[in-house]
């Protein structure tokens, strides 16, 4: 058992993004090496400033997890293991006209858009998209919905992201 869940905190909702794998490169612009020092007397730190983000995948997860719930308390939950709190509107429209069916959001990750409901209840947009209706939109990536694989495979006939029923 981890030492957070022995004092009965629950786990952040986001996580670091891997700047360690092999071939992974996140590109820092000037080496902080080249810039320390260039100005007389200044001393500078050999970190270079840059922060390479944060993988909300975790929250994700947890939200669709807590569909059919009432939406104050999932928010609350959410915020209090957040270190800010617009990644959750990334997903959870907060206006009518912000619903949107899928939302991508990386390269190649997709998820279904949220709402909250008429009751307070946090609801998914189009509950009709699944992962079979998924249709990858280049050969090179690994396409994935709701954090899942996609099955499907690439196709070169133009399909829209999401295939009709």
């Amino acid at each position: 058992m981890s030492k957070r869940r022995q004092r009965g905190e629950k786990s952040p909702l986001y996580r670091k993004v891997n700047t360690r794998t092999h071939g992974v490169h996140h590109g820092s612009g000037l080496r902080a090496a080249d810039e320390r020092g260039t100005k007389p007397g200044a001393q500078k730190s050999m970190r270079s400033g840059q922060r390479h983000g944060l993988d909300y995948t975790p929250l994700f997860r947890f939200l669709l997890s807590r569909v059919g719930t009432p939406w104050d308390s999932v928010y609350a939950e959410a915020v209090s293991r957040l270190d800010k709190p617009e990644p959750i509107f990334w997903l959870v429209a907060e206006h009518p006209e912000d619903r949107r069916d899928v939302v991508r959001t990386g390269e190649s990750s997709y998820y279904n858009g949220l709402f909250v409901d008429g009751g307070g209840l946090l609801a998914i947009v189009d509950p009709t998209i699944t992962i079979e209706r998924i249709t990858p939109q280049c050969p090179c990536c690994t396409h994935s919905f709701n954090g899942k694989t996609v099955p499907r495979k690439f196709t070169e006939h133009g399909l829209p992201l999401v295939t009709p029923n």
